[in-house]
């Protein structure tokens, strides 16, 4: 069962983007195209590859790669006002008239993004934040690397996500009558996968890879809130730290010579690290609630991905032979991948994470090497 408490993390500096405008322009450049998950992606692959140090040359490259499949914005059926703006959550053909909502409101509030922000995320009976996990975690990863970048335009794309990709899933953290006693109680993220891997109630849920949750929350929804109510967060910062292992676990402790690296599983790391990002600077009161909110969506995303065994030994016995942390980024900027948006963000998570708390058996660095290496592409798919 949850305890109310404030996860205090050690403050993170906010980037001061001081490196050219010629690569810094980058970072905006495709704000002239709707905001979905492919150009979402882009803009958060040049912000990765930024901070790992891709000059303005490799960042155009990627621009030009990527942007290839974007699609010009749409107008919205309507325009939306502060004052029935909540009656559009949720429908994504409304995302241009979402955007150019926030971005008005940005300048109402002085360019103060932070303001915005605070304003439509955290506060109402239902805050907006509560709702971040929705999209595959794309609202949420989006945020992060606004706070990151420190970047208005791509704080309120984060809204506009946020307001767009809004669904069923916000009611688990803005009802409390879900969050109740589990049948059991454990402080382990780990531990609770394993005892969702060996619940038979699961089975047969899902035949193939690929699944959409809510057939999930439908039919066994009292089956998962039992697992997602017995992490014990008695200790935030420590139970934090672990759920960040688990998440680099999950991505690369699942993996199975021959079989591609799955497209969902990374989401639970770079959802994690966006979390990671994201607790310093916002209320103390929604800290454990998002990390709860992370917590479900891992949940539903391991099941739906037919719950794979997290072999530690994976990671843990792993060999780097000598490579490093910089060997890792120029990976990351300079392999055949480093145009793929979500290999270079699972890079980047990986080393930040390892940043944050230690890593002295080097449990991130051998994850992150052999993620980089041996990656060929995802998979996780129908």
């Amino acid at each position: 069962m949850v305890e109310t408490k404030v996860l205090i993390l050690a403050p993170l500096a906010l980037l001061v983007l001081s490196r050219s405008a010629n690569s810094r322009r980058f970072l905006a450049r495709s704000s002239h195209q709707a905001i979905d998950l492919k150009s979402v992606d882009i803009r958060d692959i040049l912000g990765s590859a930024y901070l790992f140090g891709s000059d303005s040359e490799h960042l155009n490259d990627i621009y030009d790669h990527e942007s290839e499949e974007l699609e010009k914005w749409k107008d919205s059926p309507g325009e939306i006002s502060t004052y029935d703006w909540r009656d559009y959550l949720g429908r994504p053909e409304y995302q241009r008239a979402f955007v150019d909502f926030f971005e008005d409101e940005l300048v109402w509030n002085g360019y103060d993004w932070r303001k915005v922000l605070d304003k439509y995320l955290f506060e109402g009976k239902e805050p907006l934040v509560n709702g971040l996990i929705a999209g595959l975690g794309h609202p949420l990863i989006h945020l992060g690397y606004s706070y990151e970048l420190s970047s208005r335009e791509v704080a309120m794309e984060a809204l506009g996500l946020a307001a767009t990709c809004y669904s069923y899933l916000h009611k688990y953290l803005d009802d409390d009558s879900y969050t109740r006693p589990s049948s059991y109680s454990t402080s382990s993220p780990l531990n609770i996968l394993q005892r969702v891997r060996d619940d038979k109630r699961f089975d047969g849920v899902y035949d193939h890879l690929g699944n959409d949750l809510e057939p999930l929350f439908d039919k066994h929804e009292d089956a998962v809130l039992e697992h997602w109510n017995a992490w014990h967060i008695g200790d935030p910062r420590k139970q934090f730290e672990e759920s960040q292992q688990a998440a680099a676990a999950l991505l690369v402790a699942t993996h199975k010579p021959g079989i591609k690296y799955d497209f969902f599983l990374v989401h639970l790391l770079t959802s994690s690290h966006a979390v990671r990002i994201v607790l310093p600077l916002i209320p103390a009161e929604f800290h454990v609630a998002l990390v709860r909110q992370w917590w479900l969506l891992t949940l539903a995303y391991y099941i739906a991905q037919l719950r794979p065994n997290v072999d530690l030994d994976t990671i843990e016995m792993y060999d780097p032979e000598g490579r490093d942390w910089a060997w890792v980024g120029k990976l990351a900027i300079g392999s055949i991948y480093s145009q793929d948006a979500h290999y270079v963000k699972a890079l980047r998570a990986l080393k930040e994470a390892a940043r944050t708390w230690g890593d002295d058996n080097e449990f991130y660095l051998k994850a992150a090497v052999q993620f980089g290496k041996e990656f060929d592409g995802w998979g996780g798919f129908e």
